[in-house]
């Protein structure tokens, strides 16, 4: 972060006044409501996560505008035609503005975020094409933060003989860990955990109708699962992607791994 601020009062962005009192506080001011921590990048390696979802533009527009002055990189998350708008303005405008409109994500200054991952592998896994929609924020997330994603999609369990035969596909690819989301009953999660060699994250998606629809099913099934399994909330693909992140992380720090990772024990 210090650096960053450094970078920022050397260019112009920062008055010094303004980096005094960001070294001071710890914290960035953005807007009438919202006050960014600055320091959570360097105490856990995860960038800033801005919903945009329930923000006004002037809200919005504000923390950006404060990120990008500090030097700090964000992922917007939840994006509607509202903060869409706002964000291209901005783009144009000359904020360094990416977009992932199928993960309804944005990324401000995207070459520092893909420092974090680069090298880890995960597997991201759909029950069915409905499910699609979360498990693109999940990639999104991931390789906004420069890790590799396998997917395996529509592999839901009233066709099995699909998942397995895409498993031993994943396998190859040698991922730290596992991101299934599944809607309906939530199986797909269970099953997964119970032919990995490696964590595995179930994400309840809102797919469903109906007594238990909406998620409540799926989420409900994961919790009981007999299988080892970690669950986030229903459609919670930003905190399934940071979960599996700090997974990704404590995986390339291990001095007992080499660069491509063990190998894994081939399956039946």
């Amino acid at each position: 972060m210090v650096e960053n601020i450094l970078r920022a009062l050397r260019s112009g962005r920062l008055s010094v006044p303004e980096a005094a009192r960001i070294l001071r506080e710890g914290s960035l001011p953005g807007g009438a409501h919202a006050r960014f921590d600055l320091r959570r990048r360097e105490r856990s390696g995860i960038p800033e996560i801005v919903l945009a979802e329930g923000k006004s533009p002037e809200d919005l527009g504000a923390l950006l505008q404060g990120l990008h002055a500090a030097g700090e990189p964000a992922i917007i998350s939840r994006l509607d035609r509202r903060s869409h708008r706002l964000l291209e303005r901005l783009r144009k405008e000359g904020l360094p503005l990416g977009f992932l409109p199928d993960a309804r994500l944005a990324v401000l200054g995207r070459a520092d975020l893909e420092r974090n991952l680069t090298g880890r592998t995960a597997a991201v896994l759909t029950a069915g094409t409905a499910d699609a929609r979360v498990a693109a924020e999940v990639e999104g997330t991931l390789r906004l933060l420069g890790a590799r994603v396998v997917r395996a999609d529509d592999v839901g369990v009233a066709g099995l003989h699909r998942l397995l035969r895409e498993l031993p596909r994943l396998q190859r690819a040698h991922p730290d860990v596992y991101i299934v989301c599944a809607g309906r009953e939530g199986a797909l999660a269970t099953v997964v955990a119970g032919l990995a060699d490696r964590p595995v994250i179930g994400v309840p998606t809102s797919v469903g109708y109906g007594r238990g629809g909406k998620g409540e099913a799926a989420l409900l099934s994961m919790l009981q699962s007999c299988a080892p399994l970690a669950v986030v909330n229903i459609d919670a693909g930003i905190p399934a992607a940071l979960v599996a992140a700090q997974i990704l992380r404590a995986a390339r720090e291990d001095p007992r791994r080499g660069p491509g990772g063990p190998k894994r024990p081939r399956r039946p």
